[in-house]
């Protein structure tokens, strides 16, 4: 009897102290992220005038949801941009990130010099660094492209285009993949260290057996590599997505930040939140549909 409660005493001195380290990130959640949001839906579906003593906000229910889809010209192509962009970033993201960490992930010399090379983009846009890259275009990542900003229109993807001599939306298609390729292995830096952390947690047996089977790469890629980093894939097909959304390159927000800083609050509410919910329900499409018929499967 003693022991037992001896031992429930240090269970107990563990959750104390488990809360104490936690508390402060609680409350930082709370203070800088609930209240923010709760705020922003309160906003969305308010009136907002802004008055000498702070913000003044009357609830007009769904009217401001109402004007952004019926009575605004821009939103609707905002939108529609920033979901193509979306749909069409995320499973090139990471099939080149899986692809590269394939590459990585094999034995080879100055294979530590690229891994680096390949994290060098997160650790260069999350300082100053970044800035000081993109004054010489006299622009910043939230105006135009990493792949304009970097090149600073040296390489011409139009002229490659014409010079090819190829005409309709074939052409605007192919400009507008190339000049995003940059931006998208620009993109895949976290990605990679994730799916190498996947690939080295494979027992190395079942490719040695593969091998006395007789199997070919392909063969042991579709059979043993992907469906081992199932869990990964879904980590990073996660992440990704929130990134993407998130992004201030993309075209909505983009448009939607220039509103807020002439003190729109009630329309961009809602325009954000509209975005958001049409984002997260298409997340939760494919994550119940990957979970569903992909990882079931191959468990």
């Amino acid at each position: 009897m003693k022991k037992q409660k001896r031992n429930r005493g240090i269970v107990e001195l563990k959750s104390r102290y488990g809360y104490m380290f936690t508390t402060h990130w609680i409350i930082g959640i709370v203070i800088f992220f609930a209240l923010p949001l709760i705020q922003s839906i309160l906003f969305s579906f308010s009136k907002i005038e802004i008055v000498s003593g702070g913000i003044d906000f009357n609830l007009v229910g769904i009217e401001n949801y109402k004007d952004i889809l019926l009575t605004n010209a821009n939103y609707d192509t905002w939108l529609t941009s920033s979901i193509t962009t979306y749909l069409y970033s995320l499973p090139i993201i990471i099939l080149l990130s899986m692809s590269l960490a394939i590459i990585l992930n094999q034995k080879f010399r100055g294979r530590l010099f690229f891994r680096a090379l390949y994290f060098l983009p997160v650790i260069i846009s999350t300082g100053a660094v970044i800035n000081l890259i993109f004054k010489t275009t006299g622009s910043d990542m939230s105006d135009i492209g990493v792949s304009d900003a970097y090149s600073a229109n040296m390489i011409s993807v139009d002229d490659i285009v014409l010079l090819l001599d190829i005409d309709g939306e074939i052409a605007s298609f192919i400009t507008q993949t190339i000049s995003k390729i940059f931006d998208l292995v620009w993109s895949c830096g976290i990605q990679i260290v994730l799916f190498l952390a996947g690939l080295q947690s494979v027992p190395q047996s079942f490719f040695e057996a593969s091998r006395v089977e007789g199997a070919t790469k392909w063969e042991e890629f579709w059979f043993i590599t992907f469906p081992s980093l199932s869990r990964v894939t879904l980590l990073v097909s996660i992440f990704t997505m929130v990134e993407l959304i998130t992004s201030e390159r993309t075209t909505l927000i983009k448009n939607v930040y220039s509103m807020m800083r002439a003190g729109n609050y009630d329309e961009t509410s809602a325009m954000m939140w509209f975005y958001f919910l049409i984002c997260g329900g298409m997340m939760g499409i494919f994550v119940f549909l990957y979970t569903r018929f992909l990882m079931k499967r191959w468990e």
